[in-house]
């Protein structure tokens, strides 16, 4: 009983391990520098009937999937053999464990094997860098600097925004001109010859011909004879004209009517129906419908108005035209504000877009330490022992011996200090320099750190100091001390971050002393702190 046991638990593992081994796993490598690809290969022979699923996966592990090729299909003795490859990567070094995986076959769950794979980090061997050549002198920048183009800019775009104020305001003068009428029959008759110069019929477009030209008749009756014209069929306006003929007195004659009548049904024949009548038809209607206004103007009995009548009508009028002036000044000052807006704001965009957010902060808004790196400098000497430095503005005296204790101040024959900026602004730069009344054994690192110590008193907190030994051009060993602090402004609370460099160097009977700090990241006030102190040359001290 036992031994059948056995052999049926050997037949069922046996069975297992063959199913198993319907997948295959492999990798190109187990071994591979950091960022390179490892080619993970599945590998599988079904039916031809079978289905098969791999995964979709964006890791396998702690190794990213880079890349997931195309299923390979290969047939062999009536059957698939599929292979499906994955790019994996890692960025840092190490051994990592690619995981078993399922893959499903027909609806059923099969294990991919686990496999080992190192990332070994990059060596870099200095010496085996190829070498390039010197580059050729590029071109300096032009002295004078870019400041003008912007210059030319703004100009371009305030004349711009002048001549649009100017052509609007032409352009409503002369529609004010032509829309304020003193009579019915002067706008009437003013509209008839502006018609005329469109041209309209003339260029094809005489349905629009025949709606402006009913539309000056019609407006005229509306204002002059008092009836809803604009609103009304043609038969309700020629039914309400001769009552209105009746009801005011008018000497209207039946064959003006009936002209009027014709004219406005064969404008609703044109307007509705895309009738086309011919080109002498058209000259005979503008004429009726020019006759017809003058006659009706003539026939409407006359009023002979009281003089107060007459200059209030003035009046109204002439304040009215004031009212629309002011109205058309104002609506021209907001056309061209906006117009000078926008093309600034395009502008603005344009050069971000082209060249950036730092550009356009840096060359249009401003940057202050941009604008000291761009100046010109200043080459000077300074103190005793003298310090040659160069600065892109010229450094102001200050006086430091208040802020020393007394017992200190006694043992100093000498003390001169010399500084731009102060200790709040963003980038801030003093030289010091001190004769002893003796000659005095000095240590460089205390007296650094002294100069770090009277840093926090005034403000300086979470200092990150890095030290090492700097030596100018002509050789004169000092200290260098750098890193960051976080500057608190006492006014509104507020910190920046701020990077930092000292120098310090002794002679007999002398000390020297720079430093200068400025807003971390600022990419200028690096340029100029490379620059400041590349330019340091000391003088020996005098006794």
């Amino acid at each position: 009983m036992k031994k059948q046991l056995y052999l049926l638990l050997l037949l069922l593992s046996t069975a297992v391990f063959a199913q198993q081994k319907q997948v295959v796993t492999s990798i190109d490598t187990i071994k591979n520098k950091i960022g390179a690809e490892f080619k993970l290969s599945i590998k599988t022979t079904v039916d031809t009937s079978s289905k098969v699923i791999f995964p979709k996966l964006k890791n396998f592990g702690a190794l990213e999937v880079i890349q997931s090729y195309p299923i390979d299909t290969v047939k062999m003795d009536g059957r698939y053999e599929l292979i499906k490859k994955y790019g994996l990567t890692q960025f840092d070094s190490g051994r990592y464990v690619i995981p078993s995986i399922k893959i499903f076959i027909d609806s059923k769950p099969f294990m991919t094997d686990s496999l080992l794979v190192e990332v070994a980090n990059v060596q870099v061997d200095t010496l085996k860098q190829k070498m390039f050549d010197i580059k050729d002198i590029a071109q300096a920048d032009n002295p004078i600097g870019d400041w003008w183009k912007y210059l030319l800019i703004l100009a371009l775009i305030i004349g711009i925004g002048a001549f649009i104020y100017w052509f609007i305001k032409k352009r409503q003068e002369k529609k004010l001109q032509e829309e304020i009428y003193k009579t019915p029959i002067e706008k009437a008759t003013s509209l008839l010859d502006t018609l005329e110069r469109k041209e309209l019929w003339q260029k094809g477009e005489v349905k629009a011909y025949y709606s402006e030209l009913t539309d000056i008749a019609r407006n005229y009756i509306e204002e002059a004879i008092e009836i809803p014209a604009m609103e009304s069929t043609t038969s309700e306006l020629i039914e309400g004209l001769r009552a209105a003929s009746v009801k005011k007195k008018m000497t209207l004659s039946q064959e003006i009517i009936e002209n009027l009548e014709r004219v406005l049904k064969q404008a609703d024949l044109v307007k509705f129906a895309k009738s086309k009548p011919l080109d002498f038809e058209i000259t005979e209607d503008r004429n009726k419908i020019q006759k017809a206004i003058l006659t009706l103007d003539n026939s409407i009995p006359v009023e002979v108005p009281v003089e107060e009548d007459v200059l209030l009508n003035e009046a109204q009028r002439q304040k009215q035209i004031q009212i629309q002036l002011r109205k058309q000044r104002n609506k021209r000052i907001v056309t061209a504000v906006a117009s000078v807006v926008f093309l600034l704001a395009a502008t603005t965009t344009f050069f971000i877009v082209t060249k950036g957010f730092s550009y356009v902060k840096d060359n249009i808004i401003g940057h202050p330490t941009k604008e000291l790196l761009e100046g010109e400098w200043v080459k000077s000497d300074y103190g005793n022992p003298g310090i040659i430095i160069e600065t892109p503005k010229v450094l102001k005296r200050v006086d430091l011996t208040k802020t020393l204790p007394k017992d200190g101040m006694a043992l100093i024959k000498e003390m001169q200090s010399f500084a731009y900026g102060s200790a709040l602004d963003p980038f801030y730069l003093m030289v010091s320099t001190l004769k002893f009344k003796q000659e005095t054994q000095i240590d460089l690192a205390k007296s650094m750190d002294g100069i770090l110590q009277s840093m926090e008193v005034q403000g300086a907190q979470n200092m990150i100091v890095k030290q090492e030994e700097f030596e100018t051009k002509e050789g004169v060993k000092g200290i260098k001390a750098y890193g960051t602090f976080s500057q608190i402004n006492g006014d509104n609370k507020s910190s920046a971050k701020m990077y930092y460099e000292a120098l310090l160097f002794s002679q007999e009977g002398g000390l020297q002393q720079i430093l200068l700090f400025h807003e971390e990241g600022d990419a200028y006030a690096n340029e100029i702190s490379e620059r400041v102190l590349n330019s340091v040359e000391l003088k020996q001290a005098s006794k």
